[in-house]
């Protein structure tokens, strides 16, 4: 394929503006291969990838994903739906057998913004109230309803009456739920342990605690969303069940497929879960729960584990990396914050995207932060090598040094 031929495509049948970023940050040149956090492109050169927006947590072309959605493509590539699927219940089994006793019920779809959107439904639903709590700085999605609940101003320009009813909470307030609930019309707080795409700031424990906690006094459903900090990403397999704020469901997706496989799942109680029980036609998706996302998150599982000792090293590194490059650009950096495999430096810059583009362009992909235009987000795989993680941050030095 001409090196050109994409450019141009893009550009007549999709988004001008995208192939403009996709042109200066290949130089030209386009993606055609990759293997772990390893992107070749078209024209021979090799970029580290610490970004993919989190997709690529096993890096690329697992092997163990790869293998398995192989043999499910062999086999049954689609289901019917009319009949049980053998590699859809070993997959929600292998899930919730991870998630503890109490998250016991799965819905599964194709991204994100699915399992927020059949989340909140089923809250609603349930309680038979309209309000719903959220974050200030939160991203949830950008379909109707995760849109509400995501707080950037910008993607709800035009579309406001259609949003439902959301109220976006001061993430330092540990009051700030109880004050809410009392006016009785709760459905449920909905939460990221950190807020990722919103310039990786965490939820502080003792806020989210109490917030679950006033939350579910007041008979409200508490939702974790963990798409992108989720599935040992920032440490634990769902960080809302390991620190005890007992939620009512905990959201995934992302690296869920392994890099390989479009696939999501809200793995909630009964209690949430109980519009869907009495009936499974309320809401659907046609390629929720499709064999081979399901054979790849199934093998992702497995990978992830595997690989868990691996991740802490390369969080090691990536820290040491980057609270030396702070010091050694203390007058353009201004604060790094992160944990396990997600990373925030914070440039004193009205916006980091001309950086993010320089890095692109050097040998580095990272993702931006649209909520948080100053922050340069960094999301490594848990299978990097020493070696690439020098030279990530080789990349960092250099194009900080350019910047300043």
């Amino acid at each position: 394929m001409n090196p050109a031929t994409p450019f141009k495509t893009i550009r007549r049948h999709m988004s001008p503006g995208v192939a403009t970023v996709y042109r200066a940050a290949g130089r030209g040149s386009h993606e055609s291969e990759a293997a772990g956090a390893t992107v070749r492109l078209a024209d021979g050169r090799e970029v580290v990838d610490f970004g993919s927006y989190g997709m690529a947590q096993l890096g690329h072309r697992c092997p163990r994903v790869v293998e398995a959605v192989a043999a499910q493509l062999r086999t049954m590539p689609t289901a019917t739906r009319a009949l049980a699927n053998p590699a859809v219940t070993e997959f929600v089994r292998e899930l919730t057998r991870r998630c503890g006793p109490d998250l016991n019920r799965v819905w599964l779809g194709s991204d994100g913004a699915d399992a927020v959107e059949v989340a909140t439904k089923l809250a609603i639903r349930v309680t038979g109230r309209t309000r719903l709590l959220a974050v200030r700085g939160a991203f949830h999605g950008k379909t109707l309803g995760a849109l509400a609940l995501t707080h950037a101003p910008m993607f709800h320009e035009g579309l406001q009456p259609l949003l439902g009813h959301v109220t976006h909470l001061p993430p330092e307030d540990p009051d700030a739920v109880a004050r809410e609930v009392a006016e009785g019309d709760i459905a449920a707080l909905v939460f990221e342990p950190i807020r990722g795409e919103g310039g990786v700031h965490p939820l502080a424990p003792d806020v989210a605690a109490r917030w679950a906690a006033d939350a579910q006094a007041a008979h409200a459903f508490v939702i974790s969303d963990e798409v992108q900090v989720g599935l040992r990403r920032c440490g634990e397999f769902s960080i809302a069940v390991a620190r005890g704020w007992n939620p009512d469901a905990v959201l995934f997706g992302k690296a869920l497929g392994g890099g390989v496989m479009p696939i999501s799942a809200m793995v909630a109680t009964s209690a949430l879960f109980q519009p869907l029980a009495q009936d499974p036609s309320w809401h659907t998706s046609t390629a929720g729960g499709h064999p081979l996302a399901c054979a790849a998150a199934t093998a992702a599982l497995a990978a992830i584990d595997e690989h868990e000792e691996r991740a802490r090293e390369v969080s090691a590194g990536v820290q040491a990396g980057l609270r030396t490059l702070s010091k050694t650009h203390q007058d353009l950096v201004a604060e790094v914050r992160g944990t396990g495999l997600l990373w925030g430096v914070d440039l004193r810059l009205p916006s980091a995207h001309g950086v993010i583009a320089e890095l692109a362009a050097a040998g580095l992909l990272v993702s931006p932060c649209l909520s948080s235009p100053p922050t340069i987000r960094l999301l490594p795989p848990m299978v990097a090598t020493d070696d690439e993680i020098t030279r990530a941050i080789e990349v960092l030095d250099t194009v900080l040094t350019e910047a300043k």
